[in-house]
């Protein structure tokens, strides 16, 4: 006899899927920055610089960008990202969608592919992860995503 699941297990499994929707709507953000020339960049960045006087470029964007993607996907994932390995693996996802980012960077004029792009992408997730797993830091955000 064929066991099926209970009637009220099924709409769990989308709230759970609805979970990632902030990293997918983060994704989608960083997919849109990137789509930018260099021409485009070039014209933004002196309005940046006044507030930040030392700041030289967007490299620091890359940092923060993936550390609140880590962020989202950790939020996505809920309590089974404080495990060592789900934590290797929100890395990992970061990484990846940073190669994937910066192939479609190759697309789009005065833009290249840079591997240290990939690498600050993946400092910024493994700055998030490092910081989750604080004690406080955990006990507070289960609270908000358990």
């Amino acid at each position: 006899m064929k066991q099926t699941e209970p009637a009220n297990q099924a709409p769990f499994r989308y709230v759970r899927l609805l979970r990632f929707l902030p990293a997918v709507g983060w994704m989608t953000v960083i997919f849109m920055l990137s789509s930018r020339t260099g021409d485009e960049i070039s014209t933004i960045l002196p309005y940046f610089q006044k507030l930040f006087p030392l700041m030289t470029d967007f490299n620091w964007g890359h940092f923060v960008s993936y550390f609140i993607l880590a962020v989202t996907i950790d939020y996505g994932i809920g309590a089974r990202a404080d495990r060592f390995w789900m934590k290797v693996m929100i890395i990992v996802i970061c990484g990846f969608y940073g190669v994937t980012d910066e192939y479609h960077q190759t697309f789009v004029g005065g833009r290249m592919m840079d591997p240290l792009d990939v690498r600050n992408d993946m400092i910024g997730a493994a700055i998030w992860t490092a910081v989750s797993a604080l004690p406080p830091i955990r006990k507070m955000w289960r609270r908000i995503a358990p």
